[in-house]
This record gives C-alpha cells, structure tokens and sequence, in this order.
C-alpha cells in the first residue's frame, strides 16, 4: 500500500446515492460507541446483519482506535477475512495472513520530547506506548483503565528509556480528567502541528503521527479492493471518526455520537444500544440490493 502524500488534502464527500441497487461495496464500522454496545458486547442483531452483508460480497472492515489484539475476538466472531483499520489509521492488518500492510509510526524523537514534556506537567501521568500489536508502559494504574487493558496485559514494564527506542504506532497519556485537561491544552499547544490528537475518553489522549486518520487508511484499504468512494458506507460516533465519515460516499453517525460528527454525516442512525448498524445496513445496503 502506498501512504498518502505528506498534507495532502481529503477532499469533501459526494454522498453515493444509496436508493441505487448495489452501490455500497464496502462498509467501514468503528467498534466501540457504534457497533458495540454501551456495555461492550456485539448484539445479534448487528451480527446478523454483518453475515448477511458479507453473504452478499460487501467488504466490512473493522476501523477502530483499537490494536489488533483487541479486535480479534470481535474479528473472529463476524467471521471477516478483510483488512483492518487499527491505532485510528495508523496500522493497516491483514489477520488472516498475520501481517501488517501499512504503518505509519510517530518518531523516537518526538515520542520522547512529549512524553519529557507531559511529565513536567505532571510526573504521575501513565504514559503507554504501542508499537505494532505490543504494549509498552513503566507504570500501570487501574483506575484508568483502556478498553485493551481490561483485557491483556502490557508486554513489558519498565523504565521508558528501555522501549522508546523505536518508532511509536500510538502514545497515549493517562491521567484523571481534571488532570489531563492542562496537559492536553499544552500537548496541542506545543506539539499540535507534529502530530494528530485523538480523543475519545475524558481521561486518554491517544497521539499519533499528524498524517494519521481513519479517512487515510480507509482510502488505501478501498483502493487495495478496488472499490471507489462513492460505493463506501463508514460508520461511527466520535470524534476520531470525522475523517472517515466525511471522506465516505456514505457517512453514518450514531445518534449516541458526537455533535460534531452528526453535523458533517449524511445519515444518522439509531444509538449503538438500538442496533443502529443493524438499521443501516438493512436499510442502505440489503434493501437496496
């Protein structure tokens, strides 16, 4: 897969005419706030529906701030065999075959230059690191727990100068919300033209390279199925899915998502505990088949 040219614009969308027979050939959905549930589970409803798409040749990949441990299960479960749009687009994985077809890390340079910086700011906040599909941390606090460490534990813990010798695919930073406010207004300040901020938790700040966006990888990954924008639904609720939303032919935000995605999409569907992925597909793609 070849990146994207360094700034190059995501031009607006064109909506695909969904009343089309056949128009959607690929559907991008993010996990959680979309197709999970508030309490994290994948209902039957959505499942069933992703079968029917699948039966049906529409291409569904998972596009999530998630690594790729962390959507194997779920993975699994659909029974998918396509790509995947993991770290928010800074990784591109092909599961079946156990490899990773694009990645685009944030420098050692940088990685340490924010990390020395938010310590400042607070010498308690819980830096966490990933680097492929491993977890590197020196510290782990419980109360602050990520949807990947409910679930594994880090790869390694110990002193930062140990692992912060590679590339970074996603730096996150910890910290109780009233805490991680300042540190959050000074990252961006500091250091918000080098790299992309994403936010989806009061208490995470999840940082990337600045050319990172789901929008980028779901673009190369179409482009890798030969399917053009106008034929791709993307689904999601936060703000870590404007990119994808906007660049779509179909951009679908839930009804329990942001403001700021519900102004730019196309079609608003019913909240992620109502089966509104389910609702979508159902009404977008198998009705119009």
């Amino acid at each position: 897969m070849t990146p994207p040219k360094p700034d190059e614009p995501i031009p607006a969308s064109s909506p695909a005419p969904p009343g089309s027979p056949g128009s959607i050939k690929l559907v991008a959905i993010d996990l959680d706030g979309t197709l999970l549930r508030s309490n994290k589970r994948l209902s039957s409803a959505n499942a069933k529906a992703i079968a029917e798409v699948t039966n049906r040749g529409v291409h569904v990949v998972l596009a999530s701030a998630r690594p790729p441990r962390s959507v194997r299960d779920i993975y699994h479960r659909l029974a998918l065999d396509t790509l995947q749009v993991n770290y928010n687009g800074a990784l591109v994985h092909d599961m079946p075959r156990g490899k990773h077809v694009f990645h685009q890390p944030m420098s050692v340079k940088l990685a340490k230059k924010i990390v020395k910086f938010a310590r400042k700011m607070d010498p308690d906040v819980v830096v966490s690191v990933e680097v492929l599909d491993k977890w590197y941390t020196d510290h782990v606090d419980d109360t602050l727990p990520t949807e990947t460490s409910k679930y594994f534990n880090p790869d390694f813990v110990g002193p930062l100068d140990a692992f912060l010798t590679v590339p970074v695919t996603k730096l996150m930073l910890l910290a109780p919300p009233e805490k991680l406010r300042p540190i959050h207004e000074g990252v961006r300040t500091k250091f918000g033209k080098e790299i992309a901020i994403l936010i989806c938790d009061d208490y995470l700040i999840q940082l990337v390279h600045k050319q990172v966006d789901k929008a980028n990888a779901l673009k190369l990954v179409a482009e890798e199925y030969g399917i053009p924008r106008e034929q791709v639904m993307a689904i999601g609720d936060a703000d870590n899915d404007l990119g994808m939303v906007r660049w779509a032919g179909l951009g679908v935000a839930m009804e329990n998502g942001w403001d700021r995605l519900k102004e730019i999409a196309d079609v608003i569907a019913p909240a992620n505990d109502d089966d509104g992925v389910a609702v979508v597909l159902k009404k977008y793609v198998l009705d119009r088949e």
